[in-house]
């Protein structure tokens, strides 16, 4: 499985680069991280990352926001699985192999957790989606996102899912709030939500939540992301009402010239 990142490199987030990179170590499956270097030079690559060769760094000539730079990673991910990350965040030491055991077991597309919220002290507060735990069939979850000022159904970050079904669904071009749009994942196939943390989301004043200005653009973000998803959903059900093959029904399993078995 390989994990996408978008950074800018920036001086005050490479701890936090480095620690998310010291839990993938942790993980008891074999992975790759692409780090999207969002117009940063890879000589300012923190050592642990740019010593492992699991790491491959793909280096933009410009910054061009971190939907974009996700989007480019993407082209370059060889492995059947996906799950995006954001480079001060964590994965918990479990959470790799018990989605991939969950989707393969249940083949489905996709396997979700709960996240926590991760504190400077370094205490946690347990984060518990509005999607219930368990199966859920395509596009399900977009019905616990009512309206777009309420609570998105899912924490991105905690999806992991094929390949191929990322590529159906991207990232959003936003400035901000683009992981929401990578939700629509969920239309495409069934999936399940584990009722376990999988993901840390860090809590820091330089978080792009906590920005000056953030609070301009939430709510056309959110507004966004909330049509895009209940859109795909209602176009997906229209083609199986009317009996039509469903496009978004892709292969299992396919890489692309890498001999690991996630």
């Amino acid at each position: 499985m390989t994990v996408v990142v978008a950074t800018r490199l920036r001086e005050d987030r490479l701890g936090y680069l480095t620690a998310l990179h010291a839990s993938l170590t942790r993980q008891s499956v074999p992975w790759e991280a692409i780090i999207a270097l969002d117009g940063a030079g890879p000589d300012r690559l923190p050592a642990p990352l740019a010593q492992d060769p699991r790491v491959r760094a793909l280096a933009l000539p410009r910054p061009v926001g971190a939907a974009c730079a996700r989007n480019l990673a993407l082209t370059q991910v060889r492995t059947p699985y996906v799950n995006w990350a954001d480079d001060d965040d964590m994965f918990t030491d479990s959470a790799m192999a018990l989605r991939l055991d969950a989707l393969r077991t249940a083949d489905v597309g996709w396997c979700a957790g709960w996240s926590e919220d991760l504190h400077p002290n370094g205490t946690t507060t347990p984060w518990r989606c509005p999607t219930p735990p368990g199966r859920h069939e395509a596009g399900d979850v977009w019905t616990h996102w009512p309206t777009p000022s309420d609570t998105i159904p899912l924490g991105p970050t905690t999806i992991l899912a094929r390949t191929e079904l990322v590529r159906a669904a991207p990232m959003g071009g936003l400035v901000q709030g683009e992981d929401y749009c990578s939700l629509a994942v969920t239309c495409l196939a069934p999936g399940i939500v584990l009722p376990v943390p999988v993901y840390c989301y860090r809590k820091h004043a330089g978080q792009m939540t906590a920005q000056h200005g953030y609070d301009q653009l939430e709510s056309a973000a959110r507004e966004h992301a909330w049509q895009y998803g209940h859109a795909l959903r209602s176009a997906v059900q229209h083609g199986a009402a009317v009996g039509s093959a469903n496009p978004w029904t892709l292969p299992r399993d396919h890489g692309q010239g890498l001999d690991i078995s996630a």
